[in-house]
Order: C-alpha cells, then structure tokens, then sequence
C-alpha cells in the first residue's frame, strides 16, 4: 500500500480526516486494527454539550467552535451518502436538586423545567437550559462517515494491527504490520486509547459502561445531562444511558455496580424510566489525556501527526479537529483556525 496519507486508526478522529482530506485530492489509506467505528466512537451517547458539561477554558473554546461546525458539516456528510446521521439540536437541561440555584441566563425553575419536560423527579428543583447543544446518533454518524469515505475514495483495511514505526532521520520510514510495511509519505496516527502502543503519548483508557431503553411514547424531548449520568434520547424512541468513568485499563464488561449507578442517578431525575426494558448493554474506551485536552499535530517525526485523547468529546470535536488535522498535514498554516489553536498544534510528543 502506497498512500500520500496513511492513517492509523479507524474510529471518528481517523475517518473524519480522511474524508477532510480527500477534499484535497490526497490520497488517503485507513488501517484499523479491528472494525472501523467499534471502539469508543460506537461506544459513545453522542452528546454535543460544551455547555452543558461546562468545559472551561481551551476545551470550551474548542466545544463550542466543534459544536458550531455541525450542521453544515452533517450536510455535506449525507449529500454524499443520502443517508440520516440523526443529528438533532434537541437542547441540553442540565438539573438542579434541593431547592438549589444557580444565577445565569441559562437558569429555570422547575416550573419552567416541567413546561419542557413533564414527570421530572420530585428533586429536581430547577436547572440549566443549554439550547445550543445537543446530539448527533453517534453510530449513524459512524456508518455515515465511513460510507462517505469509501465513496471518495478512502482506501480502508480492517484487521490490520499496527505493531511499529521504522523511522530514519527523524522521519517515519514505513509502518510495521503482521502483514508486512505500509509507505506513506504522512502518517497520522489516531488509535485513541491504543496510541501509547506505538509512541510514548501520555493517553490511558477510562472505561464506560452504558446501556440503552426504548420509549414507544418518547417522552424525553431533549437530553438531560445530571449528576453520575446523562440521559439522551433518539428521535425514534430509543433511551441512551451513561457512563460510568473507570480508570480500570482495558478491563471488559459490565458490572452490577456500574449499571446499579448510572439507573439509580437516572431513575432519581426520570421515574418513568425505572418502568422501561433494558434493550441494550455495552462499553467502551475513552482516550485519556492530560486535562483532558486532545493531543493534536506534531510529533517527534517529521512526517507523523498525532490525533488522539478526545477523552469524552471525541464526536463534539470531530469536526473540528478533522479541520486542524488536515490543515496541519497540508501544510496550511495559514488557516485561521490553525492559527487560533497553533500553540495545541505544535505540542511534539
């Protein structure tokens, strides 16, 4: 395989880039080391909440700008495949408990609350109302992305395990695989939790473990994002719950103590819920990185750029970061995002 961009990794980070980049006329390779979109991007609630989450600093600069991103970016997605990526700008309601308050403009009391969302728990004394955030179903995005690059000529190979780079004057000379050396001339290297396999980056995996109802009433009108879980709904009924946060390695499977959590906290803000059945269960591996923030651009080599610890926020700042990735790959310096987040860009790891 000879590609002008090779990039390891086939989760939202990878393929988003790859589809950026064939903008360009590059040609792009993606080889993943099971099936593209399984790991934390299918894992994910798909929650767009910058605000919500109340990211600070950096992170609430990169959200919001991610956030803003989406609809047009989700537009250009389904003009190439025809196909939904459910993406709605349902709002966030972030609650309050115990007669607590909090002085914003994003703040309502629980008569107002109940006005937008009915049979809210008896705890729930008020809140905060987030209108610009909201969802996107992560694993419609997911089949969307990858079909969209296929269409355009990404090549794609699965079961393809990246075990090394062979490098030579400070520059990456081939990747090693079982099946052999992949060239490129770049390397982007977006394994998410798995990166530290292959360069020193400072990135761990925090376990989630998350679990799905489905309402044929579909009560819930936006998502609620409460203390220990948020609650995001899909507009054909579907409930999704989570997450728990593990710092456990890559340890699998669900736990009673992890499920007991996540219902107990949602259950206290939706009762209706404790009536619903348990359609689905599953987990995941969130990329962790220093304070959270994305490593992003350059590496010690020359010609190998990094994408990887999104942590939590790996489909809010996907579209963005597909943006710096590609512009940083080119060349293009100039852009006036690059610009903006250079100083992130140029962290070498």
């Amino acid at each position: 395989m000879t590609a002008d961009v090779l990039i390891i990794g086939g989760g939202i980070i990878g393929i988003a880039t790859a589809l950026e980049l064939t903008k360009a006329g590059v040609k792009v390779s993606v080889v993943e080391r099971g099936i593209c979109g399984q790991g934390a991007s299918w894992a994910a609630a798909g929650m767009l909440a910058p605000q919500a989450e109340q990211l600070t600093g950096d992170l609430l600069t990169l959200g919001i700008k991610s956030r803003d991103f989406y609809p047009q970016w989700i537009k250009e997605i389904q003009a190439i495949t025809g196909q939904s990526c459910g993406y709605w700008c349902c709002g966030i309601l972030a609650p309050l408990f115990n007669g607590e308050v909090t002085p914003s403009e994003y703040y309502r009391d629980r008569s107002q609350l109940l006005q937008r969302q009915p049979e809210l728990g008896e705890k729930v004394t008020g809140g905060m109302w987030y209108a610009a955030d909201g969802q996107v179903d992560n694993r419609l995005l997911m089949q969307n992305l990858l079909l969209a690059a296929r269409l355009k000529g990404v090549e794609i190979q699965e079961g393809v395990n990246v075990v090394g780079f062979n490098s030579s004057n400070g520059k990456v000379a081939s990747v090693q695989t079982a099946q052999g050396e992949l060239v490129a001339g770049h390397y982007l290297l977006a394994a998410g939790a798995w990166s530290r396999e292959l360069l020193p980056v400072p990135v761990q995996p925090r376990k989630g473990q998350m679990l799905s109802f489905f309402d044929p009433h579909r009560r819930l009108r936006q998502v609620i994002y409460a203390p220990g879980a948020y609650i995001v709904p899909r507009q054909d009924g579907t409930i999704v719950l989570g997450a728990t946060v593990e710092d456990v390695g890559f340890l699998p499977g669900i736990t009673a103590g992890g499920i007991n959590s996540l219902l107990s906290n949602a259950i206290a803000v939706l009762p209706f819920l404790a009536d619903l059945q348990i359609t689905e269960t599953w987990w995941g591996f969130r990329p962790h990185a220093p304070a959270e923030i994305p490593l992003l651009g350059a590496t010690k080599y020359e010609n190998l750029t990094i994408g990887t610890g999104h942590y939590r926020n790996g489909i809010l700042w996907a579209p963005l970061s597909a943006h710096l990735l590609s512009r940083w790959i080119l060349g293009q310096l100039d852009d006036p995002l690059v610009q903006e987040f250079l100083p992130l860009l140029q962290g070498k790891v």
